[in-house]
């Protein structure tokens, strides 16, 4: 590793939580993961949603990458799931209209199945060529409601875009998707970031967007640098640490900051995560969104908080999963 792992100290003891540790939290995660990526797409079944199938989508693949038994045939309806939701929108796609949620959704729906590995195919060209097209007059791309913490971020459906245009692109775009990432790449460069949910995607970006390791080292030591005494981080300055502000800022730092899993910041955010998990297994993270859309029971716990409490356990249990190494 280089970058951020350079001069950081090995964790105390008392800090790193066992593999055992990790593998006990994880378990009792993932059938509730499971339960509420099943109840929400019976409740909606036309709708693919970001916290309910492209988090857990995340967390079981990550996990099963570690070793860990998932409901295989479960998982897979997820991912067929999420692909049949695109191509039921493939016309609006073509038209480029996009469906509901547009970049966000789109991007997030293209990033979960990468996950599940689904291949390239028609409907996937149709929503990269979306991505391509949809909001070209402006540097980036803007969610189309505002729902924080996971939808409000310019940095956000920024990084979801062109995840899904890198990832799923065809060589006939290739020309228009390199034309795009450098107008946003300039833009990253030069746009601050204004709370957590910024500092994480702004960094994972930057990442996407191949900007120079200098950049990427300064946004992660930005992300860095607001973790908390307890070792967890804040959505905002004004509000304690949670599990979702955690575990984003601790999966992004790996993966686009250069912090391996065994430095002591991830070690820390992860004894925080382990102390914050409840004993069902579930964590509970309050929302600060208003709704736009009607109630549903999706089958994960804590009531009208359930939506941003599973996207918490999504990354929360991804970040668990990538302290332990990966099956051979």
């Amino acid at each position: 590793m280089c970058g951020l792992a350079a001069g950081i100290a090995a964790p105390a003891a008392e800090t790193a939580p066992t593999p055992a540790a990790l593998r006990t939290a994880i378990e009792k995660s993932l059938p509730l993961l499971t339960a509420g990526a099943h109840g929400s797409m019976e409740k909606r079944e036309r709708c693919f949603t970001c916290h309910n199938q492209g988090l857990p989508i995340m967390a079981l693949a990550t996990a099963q990458s570690r070793g860990f038994k998932i409901d295989a045939a479960e998982f897979a309806k997820q991912v067929k799931f999420t692909a049949d939701f695109l191509e039921k929108n493939r016309t609006n796609y073509l038209a480029g209209k996009g469906q509901g949620g547009q970049a966000d959704t789109a991007g997030y729906a293209l990033w979960a199945l990468e996950n599940g590995g689904w291949k390239p195919d028609a409907t996937t060209t149709a929503v990269t060529e979306y991505l391509l097209q949809w909001q070209r007059d402006l540097v980036h791309w803007r969610p189309q409601s505002r729902r924080p913490p996971t939808e409000q971020s310019l940095f956000t459906s920024t990084y979801v875009a062109l995840r899904g245009l890198r990832t799923f692109g065809t060589g006939a775009q290739r020309e228009g998707i390199t034309q795009r990432t450098e107008r946003v790449r300039a833009w990253l460069s030069k746009t601050p970031a204004q709370d957590n949910e910024d500092r994480v995607f702004r960094l994972r970006a930057l990442h996407v967007a191949d900007a120079s390791q200098a950049e990427r080292s300064q946004a992660a030591k930005e992300l860095l640098a607001a973790q908390q005494p307890d070792g967890g981080w804040k959505q905002l300055s004004d509000m304690g640490t949670d599990a979702y502000a955690t575990a984003t800022a601790l999966v992004a730092l790996h993966q686009a900051g250069d912090l391996a899993t065994t430095d002591a910041p991830y070690q820390k955010g992860l004894r925080y995560l382990l102390d914050n998990q409840l004993a069902d297994g579930s964590w509970l993270v309050t929302s600060r969104s208003k709704p736009i859309q009607s109630y549903y029971e999706s089958g994960y716990p804590h009531g009208t908080n359930q939506f941003i409490s599973i996207s918490a356990a999504g990354w929360a249990t991804t970040a668990l999963a990538l302290a332990l190494p990966p099956v051979k």
